[in-house]
């Protein structure tokens, strides 16, 4: 018979092995902080004497334009670098896909949580946290190719029964290519994100409640209405402003179905549009030095306007966090 191992001493100053650990996780943790700030640094290094020269035109303007000499040289009092139409299509494309996704995700979560059988639900968490690894590329493909003839027939139905409403309004019948489009390819792209979020958070509901819910002849859906959703409330707003960023970010799903034209559209069936990334995307193999500049500022703008998401975001989970609980 084996003796039982002798006790652990107990001490308050912390071994050599327990400062490494804490050394790794502290460095681990710093090291985003440190990454974002270099970022940060590089794209207002780069895009500072743009925006200085642009003043509030770079973010109110809607006019791209790189005006050069016969030598080349860019003509500072007659270029003009506005980005305001790609931040609507930036903001228009990422709501749709949001509006989209978010009802989706929590009813998906819901059934996992509490409807679907252990082996099923086992088999629809695989499934969807493989969605989540997906390439961009496939969705765009996939949107293009596949989606876009159902998408363009949903555009027809908004437009006869919601002309009225400004959003759905098109004076061209054409629904090919349109913000909606992309609003539904980046809807796809970010159910998994806020499905696996919410997914998570509905299973920690405390089973206490949830039993004590039963014990007072509530129904399984019952149950849910006043115990899962008021807990979870703070997880599913959390997943939706992660799905958001990941929205407002996308470049290459969007650029391979909208068609990027450079104006101010807030109707989302009108092909026309575009959004910070794709633009980027669009203009950066041809540029030349001062138009990099310009689209570092452009990148820039789009890096506040993600953290400024991020932050509303921590700030209303803490808020419904406290209430849900």
């Amino acid at each position: 018979m084996k003796s039982p191992p002798p006790p652990r001493e107990l001490t308050s100053v912390p071994r050599f092995s327990d400062r490494v650990f804490r050394g790794v996780v502290t460095s681990g943790g710093l090291s985003s902080l440190v990454i974002l700030g270099l970022i940060f640094a590089f794209l207002t290094y780069q895009g500072f004497s743009v925006l200085r020269s642009q003043g509030f035109y770079f973010i109110t303007g809607s006019e791209w334009a790189l005006i050069t000499d016969d030598a080349g040289n860019m003509i500072a009092d007659q270029t003009k670098f506005g980005i305001a139409a790609m931040l609507i299509g930036t903001i228009l494309c990422s709501l749709v896909a949001v509006v989209i996704a978010v009802p989706i995700s929590v009813f998906s979560a819901l059934f996992l949580n509490f409807y679907a059988s252990p082996r099923l639900k086992k088999f629809m968490v695989a499934v969807i946290d493989l969605m989540a690894a997906f390439p961009s590329i496939l969705f765009g493909l996939w949107g293009f190719f596949v989606l876009m003839p159902s998408v363009e027939y949903w555009g027809k139905l908004l437009h006869k029964y919601l002309g009225f409403i400004p959003f759905f309004k098109m004076e061209v019948p054409v629904f090919t290519r349109s913000p909606f489009v992309a609003g539904v390819v980046l809807a796809v792209m970010i159910i998994p994100i806020i499905t696996s979020v919410a997914r998570e958070i509905f299973s920690q509901t405390p089973l206490d409640r949830v039993q004590a819910a039963y014990a007072l002849g509530a129904t399984r859906w019952a149950m849910i209405k006043a115990v899962a959703l008021p807990y979870g409330r703070s997880g599913v707003v959390g997943g939706a402003m992660l799905g958001l960023g990941r929205a407002m970010g996308e470049t290459v799903a969007v650029y391979t179905v909208l068609n990027i034209v450079y104006q101010v559209n807030w109707h989302i069936l009108v092909g026309a549009g575009g959004n910070v990334a794709s633009m980027i995307l669009l203009k950066f193999g041809d540029a030349g030095p001062a138009e990099i500049k310009a689209l570092m500022a452009a990148g820039l703008v789009l890096f506040l306007l993600t953290l400024i998401v991020n932050s509303i975001a921590n700030f209303i989970v803490k808020r419904t966090g406290k209430s849900g609980r």
